[in-house]
């Protein structure tokens, strides 16, 4: 049999360095990727976020065409002054 045989001081410190080192970097991996995993989440929540405006947008844009067509229908085609509330014709 052989004895055993007990590692310096020096070596002992070098093995504890690399296993605490190895540690910090899976934490580190880990950190990474729950990161990652928050940033996709957010990017998805703003993937359909950005979908509704859109859609609200595109109702917002048939409404004002509708609109329009109703005002033109009525008073003819012109501009409005909003602050007078007024319809000027236009000439011609």
């Amino acid at each position: 049999m052989s004895e055993t045989q007990k590692f310096t001081e020096e070596e002992l410190i070098q093995i504890k360095d690399l296993r605490d080192a190895n540690a910090q970097k899976i934490s580190e991996f880990g950190q990474v990727e729950l990161e990652l995993l928050l940033t996709n989440q957010r990017l998805e929540t703003l993937e359909i976020t950005k979908e509704d405006l859109r859609n609200q947008y595109i109702a917002l844009q048939e409404s004002e065409r509708k609109l329009v067509a109703e005002l033109n229908e009525k008073y003819g085609t012109g501009t409005v002054d909003l602050a007078s509330g007024e319809f000027v014709p236009k000439i011609g």
